[in-house]
């Protein structure tokens, strides 16, 4: 697995069995691994259920109908977000170091004819201070490391966080940099951790699916 770029793929031991072990958190999805396995045993898959509440949550599979589109995640979305809220979810997204393709998938579903996640109940807000969610993006770089932190303080509680893409989820590509932090739970909380790089719309939806039952409890 020497040719994965993110080092996603490790050796365990456990039991006296060895295993490979594949890190989400790490994983680009870039297809290399299914391109040069010799014995054809790798799969990239169309799979969305991949968000996590704990990083180690990683490295197995959440159970969800991996058949499930958008219209029906969307429609789980919105009763939940009413059922916790009695309104909007407001989220306030934060680039901190992206290299902007999780910002293009997300402006995607969010504003994009096709998903249009608004009518879900998703708005996104321009101040921390009227968030009830962070989402955000990058490994994160040292540059943003004081503003991410003031972003988080600045937002009122009962307030959630989520790790988009697989930078902001363990610094991807990025990661053992001098420039950046291997994820942004190296500066604040994380509730949610959304892998892929970047996330499919079903994936992101699911993962403000975790982030409300989180609030929920």
């Amino acid at each position: 697995m020497d040719v994965c770029p993110t080092g996603a793929y490790t050796w365990i031991e456990q039991d006296g069995k060895r295993y490979l072990q594949l890190s989400h958190a790490k994983c680009v999805f870039c297809g290399i691994c299914e391109e040069m396995c010799p014995y054809k045993a790798i799969t990239i898959t169309n799979n969305f259920e991949l968000a996590a509440t704990h990083k180690e949550d990683l490295l197995v599979k959440a159970g969800f109908d991996t058949k499930e589109s958008v219209e029906s995640l969307g429609k789980k979305l919105n009763e939940k977000i009413f059922s916790v809220f009695k309104r909007s979810l407001h989220v306030r997204e934060v680039d901190a170091g992206s290299c902007n393709g999780c910002e293009w998938e997300f402006v995607a579903l969010y504003n994009s004819p096709v998903h249009d996640l608004q009518r879900f109940g998703i708005d996104v807000v321009a101040s921390p201070r009227h968030a009830d969610c962070l989402l955000v993006t990058g490994p994160p770089t040292r540059n943003m490391e004081t503003a991410l932190i003031k972003t988080y303080h600045a937002t009122p509680e009962p307030k959630m966080v989520i790790a988009l893409g697989a930078c902001a989820s363990s610094g991807g590509i990025f990661s053992n940099c001098y420039a950046t932090k291997n994820g942004i739970d190296n500066v604040v909380p994380v509730d949610i951790y959304i892998p892929g790089c970047p996330p499919r719309p079903q994936a992101i939806i699911y993962g403000f699916l975790l982030a409300l039952d989180r609030v929920r409890k």
